[in-house]
């Protein structure tokens, strides 16, 4: 059984720059553990260790070191992407193990993964981290404005949904650090990072809710073809849809969300044919 941890706070972090790594961390630990430079370290002694291996190769004869240094590094990019490695390492420091959902080792996870305490998830350079915080589930994706609770039903129904659309997803198992290292839950040690209870989480998303579902139209209707397939897999739901959710049957909870993403994706396929034909006019209007 997870005890309490942090007085019964939620810790969130809200998207700063491309340091969502730094927070799916953070979110995981439930503290502000790590920094971009803490992380950063961390992928520049993977790099050192992969160029000795890549070396010691070459020497052998075994593969040409030359193709490893053809980029600066493998394990952050230059956007500020961190390979599953770094935050592999990372999370190692707190004796936790990261561990692909789709490996064999992971089949109870799978069946049941409520059993779990955490997961994190990655798809197009977004990490963001699924985490049972005094028994309750939440979703800390950095893109929302606090954390989202998640029912036991809706789970399992939202982790498949994911995985329908292609993300990557890793169990977080282990013991997990019961406090932060900060002596007042009231401020944190970096800007974007702060603690909310779940009541006022529930009534930050009530408050955003509208707002963000205007600025996601707009985001939309700004997207270039080639990219709205891409960019629209995952879109947090609001809390009204998640209790809605919650009070389905798992199966037809399973479907409903399954036509909710095939919905997004015909309407972001709509949004590209109908930029491409803007974009066609607009070049016959200037010949």
């Amino acid at each position: 059984m997870e005890r309490t941890s942090n007085g019964g706070m939620l810790y969130h972090e809200v998207q700063e720059a491309n340091l969502c790594a730094v927070h799916c961390v953070n979110t995981a630990l439930q503290g502000p553990f790590f920094s971009e430079f803490d992380l950063a370290a961390v992928a520049a002694d993977l790099d050192g260790k992969e160029r000795q291996v890549m070396l010691e190769g070459a020497a052998t004869g075994t593969f040409a070191a030359g193709d490893f240094f053809s980029e600066e590094s493998h394990n952050v990019s230059l956007r500020g992407d961190f390979s599953i490695q770094v935050l592999q390492k990372a999370l190692e420091v707190w004796d936790l193990q990261v561990i692909p959902l789709n490996c064999p080792d992971a089949e109870p996870a799978q069946i049941d993964p409520e059993l779990e305490n955490a997961f994190i998830c990655h798809l197009h350079d977004h990490w963001f981290c699924i985490r049972k915080v005094s028994g309750e589930w939440y979703n800390f994706d950095s893109l929302l404005a606090a954390p989202q609770h998640l029912s036991k039903f809706y789970l399992s129904a939202f982790l498949d949904s994911l995985k329908g659309s292609g993300w990557s997803i890793f169990i977080v198992k282990g013991n997990f650090p019961q406090e932060c290292p900060m002596s007042s839950s009231s401020e944190a040690s970096n800007a974007f990072g702060q603690w909310l209870s779940p009541e006022d989480a529930e009534r930050i998303l009530k408050e955003t809710s509208s707002t963000q579902s205007s600025s996601s139209a707009a985001a939309v209707n700004n997207r270039s073809s080639d990219n709205v397939d891409q960019q629209i897999p995952y879109q947090a739901l609001s809390g009204e849809e998640v209790r809605t959710f919650s009070e389905m049957e798992d199966d037809d909870l399973k479907a409903a969300i399954a036509a909710s993403l095939l919905d997004a994706s015909a309407a972001g396929a709509s949004l590209g044919a109908v930029g491409t034909t803007s974009q066609r006019e607009e070049t016959e209007k200037q010949k």
